[in-house]
């Protein structure tokens, strides 16, 4: 049996998705453990203590571990600020191994920090690491500018991580595109596997779902789910929500599930964001129209996205966007942005429609579109359906990821930095992204 440490210093897959500094990640990384395990891997997931009352280490299912690493205070801190504290994660994470003769495989870094951590491990223990960077420092700059938090240093670490990974796994062709033409990446050397999706959590429940959140059967109803940070576009959801009342003369019920990144406690209802977003609304005149419902327990996910006539998501970038998946798991047309992954995921006329960014009128006339012909949004949320059962489940997520530790392993083992070493193995973009 391989044995398998995923390093991930901020996402732990114990948070709840959607609180501060928990998202996309977060699934990634519990549900690659989860499927890995299950597949005869055995897993620990190594991630930063942010509590005193965690204990070190958690049996959280069938081959598969949680081991809280003490790097920096034992309390929450922003991911901005857990840059000075890799060291004595990369230290624990020897030391621990050592102690306990764990003999890994492979790492799997999942961020650049992390990366940071696995290469470390790597020089201490000989063990080959791959990574997931899940955001990119120089694209992350490019769309935030100032506000983003960041030390400088960061884009220097991805680009000499990209050279010195065994291994690099892109989340969607942008990704691997970005890469290449920010940092000079070798595409050689990577791989692209998407994110996922279970089917075991979600699945359309429309009329079930319209009856448990008391939702009218004629109401046209609206979905944006996610974190309330700026870069993710719920204002264009809103302005649009606003755009379809005044241009198109329909009415539609924008149900806003998400929580400030900045939220004081107060079950996503609070912080600046949030603020910025009701104040939107009011200044709309849509009070009546848009519903912040917050942060919602991950169970209750399914019905929000089955009780909508149409999902959108409007960043203006994205990684990859788990959300889309969900939604048409859940049998449900995506509006999105054609950024990042979802540019990708989402198939234009087919599954949905695909729009620029910060442009509410492209949607407000796409959510028209859906409004008026209700059969073809029926026919795109059965065919974003089958696209993600074909594509998508984490269960395929898991192989893929699976192969690529497979490849890496089947290699001449190194422990030298990746860029004195030569690498074999080929990328999966074609297989992965026909449409």
């Amino acid at each position: 049996m391989r044995r398998i440490a995923l390093v991930s210093e901020h996402a732990s897959p114990l948070a709840v998705p959607g609180s501060v500094d928990s998202g996309g990640q977060n699934v990634y990384v519990a549900q690659v453990a989860r499927h890995l395990a299950q597949r005869g891997y055995l897993v620990d997931v190594y991630t930063r203590c942010d509590s005193p009352a965690l204990p070190q280490v958690v049996n959280w299912e069938l081959d598969v571990r949680v081991i809280h690493v003490p790097a920096g205070p034992p309390h929450a801190i922003p991911k901005e600020a857990m840059l000075p504290y890799m060291d004595e994660f990369a230290r624990f994470m020897i030391g621990f191994a050592r102690a306990h003769d764990l003999r890994y495989d492979l790492l799997h870094a999942n961020f650049f920090m992390s990366g940071m951590v696995a290469r470390q491990v790597r020089q201490g223990l000989g063990t080959p690491f791959v990574i997931t960077f899940h955001a990119l420092g120089r694209v992350r700059r490019l769309h935030q500018g100032k506000a983003d938090g960041f030390p400088a240093e960061r884009e220097a670490i991805e680009e000499s991580l990209m050279r010195d990974a065994d291994r690099i796994i892109a989340e969607c062709p942008q990704d691997m595109e970005d890469m290449a033409r920010h940092y000079g990446a070798p595409t050689s050397r990577m791989d692209i596997v998407p994110c996922g999706f279970d089917p075991e959590e979600f699945w359309p429940v429309h009329g079930l779902a319209r009856n448990k959140l008391g939702l009218q059967p004629q109401e046209f109803v609206v979905l944006q789910l996610g974190r309330m940070v700026p870069r993710k576009g719920v204002d264009t959801a809103i302005e649009a929500v606003a755009a379809l009342r005044d241009r198109h003369g329909v009415a539609a019920r924008l149900l806003v599930v998400g929580s400030d990144c900045q939220d004081r406690g107060q079950g996503g209802h609070g912080g600046p964001e949030m603020a910025r977003l009701k104040a939107l609304a009011e200044r709309l005149d849509l009070s009546g129209q848009v519903f912040f419902a917050g942060q919602r327990p991950r169970s209750e996910l399914r019905d929000y996205y089955s009780a909508a006539d149409v999902f959108i998501t409007t960043p203006w970038y994205e990684p990859f966007g788990i959300t889309p998946l969900e939604a048409m798991a859940c049998s449900v047309p995506v509006i999105g942005s054609a950024v990042g992954g979802i540019k990708h995921t989402v198939v234009d006329g087919s599954t949905g429609f695909l729009v620029p960014p910060n442009d509410p009128e492209a949607v407000a006339d796409r959510l028209a579109v859906l409004h008026a012909q209700p059969q073809e949004a029926r026919r795109m949320g059965r065919e974003g359906l089958r696209r993600v059962h074909g594509r998508y489940t984490w269960r395929h997520v898991a192989g893929r990821i699976a192969d690529v530790y497979e490849a890496v392993l089947g290699a001449a083992p190194t422990s030298l930095p990746q860029s004195l070493v030569a690498s074999g193995g080929s990328n999966h973009t074609e297989l992965e992204w026909t449409n």
